[in-house]
């Protein structure tokens, strides 16, 4: 019982900070020191710049033995289509609301990998599991636009023209993605930049998680959460066990251990990404169900993530 409390303890260093600047933002939204208007921009700031400068940092900082081989980045990309089209056959089964259907889905798959998936993994391994978690956002966020397009689309049919322009737009103009890329080279090549274009962005990506996670609790909208819907529900419970639990069984019977798999975890456990709101109302789904499913999820992912990595802790796996 004493190994299981130290390691409950460890596992809200993790998930606690986060939980405490999600409610910051919320209680600094209510008492009016920060509007709309601030979350908006804010949130754009962050997606745009900040956390780009903080991936692109990263790795250009990074040893390239931190990278691995790429068998974890080709597991996660196996294994969240493995997850993507078991939530698809379900959701045909169980659904049967069109508009729906393909918002469920993505409820359930799309992890907030970028913010909050990499504010756990920067809590538990450090700038060592910002590196890898850098890549592995990269890879998970080219698949998620796919096929958030593909499922969307299915359940929608006056979305059908959307699909290559939207998704090929996406990829390409993505931020996290360009900033990966162009930061990739310096890697590989070992190319480091001068001190002092280092410490300047430093300066500014050292702001992004504390910003974006403020930005993310201003932005949570608990109205939402007295519609009930047992469609959110099925997403939420997709989202924060059915996903983590698969994929992270997976990555052990797979070999992975100690911090890969804890990467692999945190990523997976984390709750639904905010752009599936955007992507369901910019293909005609029911944009107030994705908005219910990120609520719930979002605070739902403080409780399961403490006490999933409490387990695997006790365990000794990671």
């Amino acid at each position: 019982m004493g190994e299981f409390l130290t390691q409950l303890a460890f596992s809200f260093t993790v998930t606690g900070p986060i939980f405490i600047m999600l409610a910051l933002g919320i209680a600094l939204k209510k008492w009016g020191i920060i509007n709309d208007a601030f979350t908006q921009s804010g949130s754009r700031l962050v997606f745009t710049v900040t956390l780009p400068t903080l991936l692109f940092l990263n790795l250009v900082d990074a040893d390239i033995h931190q990278l691995g081989s790429g068998e974890l980045f080709i597991f996660a990309a196996i294994a969240n289509i493995a997850v993507f089209l078991l939530f698809e056959f379900l959701a045909g089964r169980m659904i049967k609301v069109s508009s729906e259907r393909g918002v469920v889905v993505q409820g359930a798959f799309r992890a907030n990998t970028g913010i909050i998936g990499l504010a756990y993994v920067a809590n538990a391994y450090g700038n060592a599991g910002i590196v890898v978690g850098a890549l592995y956002v990269a890879v998970i966020t080219v698949l998620y636009n796919i096929l958030a397009v593909i499922t969307l689309s299915r359940s929608n049919a006056a979305s059908a023209s959307l699909d290559h322009r939207y998704v090929l737009k996406a990829i390409l103009t993505n931020p996290l993605i360009l900033s990966i890329c162009s930061a990739l080279p310096f890697t590989f090549l070992e190319i480091r930049l001068p001190d002092v274009l280092m410490q300047s962005g430093r300066y500014f990506a050292d702001m992004t998680l504390p910003l974006a996670l403020l930005c993310t609790g201003a932005s949570l909208d608990f109205r939402q959460l007295r519609q009930e819907s047992s469609h959110a529900n099925l997403s939420t419970c997709a989202r924060l066990i059915i996903a983590p639990v698969l994929i992270t069984i997976a990555g052990y019977l797979y070999g992975f251990r100690d911090h890969t798999l804890g990467i692999i975890f945190l990523m997976s456990a984390a709750p639904t990404a905010a752009a599936s709101y955007v992507m369901a109302r910019a293909m005609g789904a029911n944009a107030s169900l994705a908005a219910n499913i990120i609520a719930m999820t979002t605070l739902g992912s403080m409780l399961t993530c403490s006490l999933g990595l409490t387990l695997l802790k006790t365990l000794k796996i990671i």
